[in-house]
């Protein structure tokens, strides 16, 4: 039935009639109301689900007043675009000349754009609308990163020895790429940008603690801290140290603890970042036990005792195995769950849970566990009986279960009949593909692969790549346009061996020589985070002609990304003739300047007090752990937002050193952000999460 839906034609230019088509929703098998209105009032009333499945090519087709509207509506409902939609949106604008109404237009966007091209009177405005967006996006472009950096410091006249108020207000997100030692100097103000980094390192942790210590922001000395003046802190307040949290009022510090459990329970913040605050915040009270009742008689943990927000203070691991029963495990385990339990209380919840069901978990107990599921091996697994695809979503999708945990739960689901749905796809998330075993994605029915859109694969390894690719390639393959066909095998196209592996082309993973080739034909101007990660050594054998035209008119943002190691090592291969005619010879002919050191987040450039002329950032890569301890968050769409995608996709297809604070602190490699309740801004959606005031219960 999807298949029959058709777009009204009276739509200002064939760019609607494309674009617009998105706007069918998953319940009604016709146009929404108002599709045959003009094009102006159409983008005047577009939702933020439909601009989310925004893509460059039907976009070429508007008109600038059309491209202008569309941006600026974007603009004014928030959209989160992600990197590949960004760049060529930038492009696309500049090919317009609507850069000059970029305070219109979203801060993300403005993270792309040619800043040669910003006028130098608007060098301050520009840098304060572009520093509100969200740096992670340039993880693949770190020239253009590190020119961002260049401008702001032009605009202050040269980086300042201690940053004032005024300055800060203008790096906003910059400060995260900064050196650590710039924030124990910097203005108190340094705290409103660190709320906005998407995790703190090692060493900016060292430096935040210092800075609280020193008694010079708001706050006061730790002895002074009140409620109000620690929610106002958000999320940095997880990261305070145990050592801070001595020093701390004891009545303060425990209507903070209730806070912090109240805003975890609500679902206002992650378990991941409450634990890591109730870890810190309890080992500062470790050799307190007033406050801790005496084992047996009158210690018994009952409902009423869950629901006390200092559940935690009260009771150590210790304790909640002797105080807990089974009956109250078996009875009141959501409540139980819903505390951000340390990882050792984690392990007496499973040990009695094991005792209470020797058989396995009932399925009804499986969606409860999502917390736990990291700590079963796949012999446990192996007695559970999973019917239901919501059961799989939710040990699943909150990105805590590890690779073999997530094929040995797909497998029992199979077992049972079960069958690997788009919906099912859409939920789990793309980046769950990567944990299926060849066999299990081999199952994925063509249709429902095609059905459930462009999933993220990216941080898979070759393996699965490779499988993923053919099953693309088998669902896609008679998909109307080259345009769409692109669209939707985006995510496959790409490679995952690093180029200075000796690892042969058809071994790396992702789209071979052929199929790009074939791409560049038919002119589909790919956007530079592809491009960034396609196969290496596939990239090694392909012309400038064939880059040239395989990038179209995105080729201008190769200068962008030019020391991305993928586009560097390319770019090397190439000889001075070849190099000017991409207008890059003059940059690779110039010594690079020492690449910045980075402050240990993913992806991130540390930057120290001087300009930086070139940055080249890490890589992506970085392999999930198989077994031990709960995972790092990784980087990818919060269910709700893939959720947005993937029922788009259906309707659309017819459907950022500092040894003097901490020696420990080194840079420290970890995925990108995270993804649900496991995870900090999880990946994926980019707003950091804020701690709401609640008052003391």
């Amino acid at each position: 039935a999807l298949r029959g839906l058709s777009v009204p034609g009276a739509l200002a230019g064939p760019g609607f009639t494309l674009l617009l088509s998105l706007s069918l929703t998953a319940h009604c098998s016709r146009p929404q109301e108002g599709l045959d209105a003009s094009g102006a009032d159409l983008w005047a009333r577009a939702n933020s689900s439909l601009l989310q499945g925004f893509w460059c090519q039907p976009a070429s087709q508007l008109t600038r007043d059309q491209l202008s509207a569309l941006i600026r509506r974007m603009a004014k409902l928030q959209v989160l675009l992600e990197a590949w939609q960004l760049s060529c949106l930038a492009n696309l604008a500049a090919q317009h000349s609507l850069l000059g109404d970029f305070m219109l237009h979203p801060p993300d966007l403005l993270l792309f754009y040619n800043l040669p091209q910003v006028k130098e009177a608007d060098c301050r405005a520009f840098t304060y609308h572009a520093a509100q967006g969200h740096l992670e996006l340039l993880a693949n472009l770190p020239d253009q990163r590190a020119a961002l950096h260049r401008a702001a410091w032009a605009c202050l006249g040269g980086l300042p020895l201690r940053l004032r108020a005024s300055d800060l207000l203008l790096l906003g997100v910059l400060v995260c790429d900064m050196d650590p030692a710039i924030i124990v100097t910097a203005d108190p103000h340094v705290l409103q940008n660190l709320q906005r980094c998407p995790q703190l390192t090692a060493a900016q942790r060292a430096a935040l603690n210092m800075l609280l210590a020193s008694g010079r922001t708001q706050l006061g000395l730790p002895g002074s801290w009140t409620l109000e003046g620690l929610q106002v802190l958000g999320p940095l307040a997880t990261y305070i140290s145990s050592h801070l949290w001595m020093q701390v009022q004891q009545a303060v510090g425990l209507d903070f603890f209730r806070s912090i459990v109240a805003a975890c329970r609500a679902g206002r913040l992650s378990q991941r970042d409450a634990r890591r605050f109730v870890t810190s915040f309890l080992e500062s009270k470790a050799n307190s036990v007033s406050s801790r009742p005496k084992r047996g008689s009158g210690g018994n943990i009952t409902a009423a005792t869950l629901q006390d927000n200092l559940f935690l203070v009260h009771y150590d691991c210790a304790q909640l195995e002797s105080c807990l029963s089974s009956r109250m495990v078996r009875t009141n385990l959501d409540p139980l769950l819903q505390h951000p339990l340390p990882a050792e209380c984690q392990r007496v919840v499973k040990a009695k849970l094991a005792q209470i069901y020797p058989r396995g978990i009932p399925e009804d107990q499986l969606r409860l566990i999502t917390s736990l599921i990291y700590l079963y091996s796949l012999t446990e697994i192996g007695q559970w009986n999973i019917t239901s695809g919501d059961t799989v979503v939710a040990l699943l999708a909150s990105g805590v279960a590890l690779e073999n945990q997530t094929e040995a739960v797909l497998q029992k689901f199979l077992d049972h009949n079960g069958t690997v749905t788009s919906a099912l796809l859409v939920a789990i998330g793309g980046y769950r593909l990567c944990w299926m075993s060849p066999q299990q994605i081999q199952t994925i029915k063509p249709l429902e692969f095609r059905l459930a859109g462009a999933l993220d694969i990216s941080s898979c390894p070759q393996t699965r790549k490779d499988v993923l690719y053919a099953k693309a390639r088998e669902a896609f393959s008679n998909t109307r346009t080259s345009g769409d066909y692109y669209h939707l095998m985006r995510p496959y196209l790409v490679g995952s061996a690093p180029i200075a592996q000796p690892v042969t082309p058809a071994l790396a993973g992702g789209a071979p020589v052929e199929e790009l080739q074939h791409l560049a034909q038919a002119n589909i101007s790919m956007d530079i985070e592809t491009f960034t990660n396609l196969n290496p050594h596939v990239l090694q054998t392909l012309s400038v002609g064939n880059v040239t035209t395989l990038l179209g008119q995105n080729v201008g943002d190769l200068r962008k990304a030019r020391s991305h190691p993928t586009v560097s090592s390319w770019l090397h291969s190439l000889n001075r003739s070849a190099l000017r005619m991409l207008g890059l010879d003059t940059d690779l002919a110039s010594p690079a300047s020492p690449t910045p050191e980075t402050s240990g987040s993913p992806n991130t450039t540390c930057l120290t007090p001087h300009v930086i002329h070139t940055a080249g950032l890490p890589g992506k890569d970085a392999k999930a752990p198989t077994s031990g301890s709960t995972p790092a968050p990784r980087g990818c769409l919060p269910l709700a937002v893939a959720l947005h995608s993937g029922l788009l996709w259906l309707l659309h297809r017819g459907t950022c050193n500092l040894a003097s604070l901490d020696g420990a602190a080194r840079r420290q490699a970890g995925p990108q952000a995270s993804h649900s309740g496991n995870t900090g801004p999880q990946g994926g959606a980019r707003p950091q999460l804020r701690l709401r005031k609640t008052g003391a219960r």
